[in-house]
């Protein structure tokens, strides 16, 4: 029999439960995940293409009203509308099942359920997952769009226009970057462009692995491997299925390491830990670093014949320095998606804004970026963000010209702090980031002397 090509999530704080619905559904769907702890729905959900999520409305003793599965189906339909969710409920509790329907789920069964009957649902909330997707391919890459800005600067058009090409076809990709330079977004530009849309997108930040988790998470593992091998898990290569995982930081993985991956890459297979039989993988790989990995590869601390892998297709991501006509275009793109996210409009900067934020060298790139901007829209009043308010006056770097146009917004900055703590100096150079010595001095050149 053909599985059907599918990702079910099921839910539920009975090992029993998730052992027997795994038992049955792995002979009719291609990828099974289980979880007995419902607060893992979310980053399951995220990493993953989940089609169906056969959801317990109960986790706690004592606690058998059904509100923790109402609460966790809202959560589920939030983040991931196209979703379909099955409730599972005892007898007597169908009433709060109902609920569940009214307010977005597709069935609910009965534990213990009947084996056809399960199958029967899941395989209808399956068809019903595809029509969602078709749905709402054209509505997601209108978001996708949207997330994404290009910029006027020559390299980073010529970065969107291979991206662009490379996304047609399945060539694997390298992304060379500084820290913050949008590799993951890149990634998913890539992802979003390409015929494996609709399947998973998996992220893995290699940097962050460590050594003897690495074959567990990347490859899986059989139930008995090791001590904690509680049931047969599949790795991320698997969870990425017909769709694109994305290797982060592989510059980090240590040699031994390397050769496990290459193997992977090269005969186009995983075998779990505790396995011996090889699983056929069909995986797009994108994978990125900061770090100069051709140098690596002349030092002997990364293979060559693994960059040959996944290089097929690099590309250079250029620091905001390279592209300082985009950093004005640029923030104010990020400002909008800022504010949206927090359900808020008609946020601006302060017009003295576009010079400081061109001068400021963004050593952190497009993440710096991001992060001063969000923290500056938490934190400013009245729809507008000052210099100040992200903090980015950084005064050293400014040349000492009065004819320097910085100079006088230096100036305004200094006089509105001033006024704004009624003259203490100590409160001023705290606002401003300067020593009370250095405060002074600007004082002095700018003759703001009572």
């Amino acid at each position: 029999m053909k599985k059907k090509l599918a990702q079910i999530l099921v839910v539920d704080d009975q090992e029993e439960i998730l052992f027997s619905a795994k038992m049955i559904l792995k002979k009719h769907f291609e990828t099974i995940f289980t979880t007995n702890s419902p607060k893992k729905i979310i980053s399951i959900l995220s990493e993953n293409d989940i089609n169906v999520v056969l959801l317990d409305m109960n986790y706690r003793i004592g606690f058998e009203d059904g509100r923790e599965g109402i609460h966790w189906l809202k959560e589920i339909k939030e983040l991931s509308p196209q979703t379909i969710v099955i409730l599972m409920t005892a007898f007597g509790k169908i009433e709060t099942a109902v609920e569940g329907i009214k307010i977005g789920a597709f069935d609910y069964v009965l534990k213990p359920w009947n084996n056809e009957k399960l199958l029967e649902v899941i395989d209808k909330a399956v068809i019903e997952s595809r029509k969602n997707s078709k749905k709402t391919t054209s509505e997601k890459l209108e978001k996708t769009e949207k997330k994404y800005f290009v910029g006027t600067s020559a390299k980073i058009k010529q970065a969107y226009s291979i991206a662009e090409k490379v996304a047609r076809t399945d060539a694997n990709v390298l992304i060379l970057g500084e820290n913050g330079t949008g590799k993951y977004v890149f990634a998913e530009y890539i992802h979003q462009h390409s015929e494996r849309r609709n399947q998973p997108f998996v992220h893995v930040d290699l940097g962050s692995l460590s050594d003897n988790l690495f074959e567990s998470e990347l490859f899986g593992y059989a139930k008995g491997a090791f001590t904690d091998a509680k049931i047969d898990t599949p790795g991320r290569f698997e969870n990425a299925l017909n769709g694109t995982i994305f290797l982060d930081e592989i510059g980090n993985i240590p040699l031994h390491l390397q050769a496990k991956l290459l193997h992977v890459l090269q005969t186009k297979t995983v075998t779990r830990l505790g396995e011996s039989k090889p699983r056929p993988l069909n995986v797009r790989v994108i994978a990125a670093t900061n770090s100069d990995i051709k140098t690596e590869v002349k030092n002997k601390t990364f293979r060559e014949d693994l960059l040959y892998r996944i290089n097929t297709m690099e590309i250079n991501l250029p620091s905001l320095r390279e592209r300082k006509d985009d950093i004005v275009p640029m923030a104010n793109f990020i400002l909008e998606q800022i504010a949206e996210k927090y359900n808020q409009e008609n946020w601006r900067f302060e017009d003295n804004a576009a010079p400081y934020l061109e001068k400021y060298p963004w050593k952190g790139n497009v993440r710096e970026m991001e992060n001063k901007i969000e923290r500056a829209l938490i934190l400013a009043e009245n729809n507008t963000i000052s210099v100040m308010d992200l903090d980015i006056l950084d005064f050293e770097e400014i040349q000492e010209n009065d004819e320097n146009p910085l100079s006088e917004m230096e100036k305004g900055a200094i006089e509105k702090a001033l006024f704004k703590h009624n003259g203490n100096i100590s409160k001023t150079a705290e606002e401003l980031g300067l020593s009370r010595a250095a405060l002074y001095r600007r004082i002095e050149k700018y003759d703001l002397k009572n």
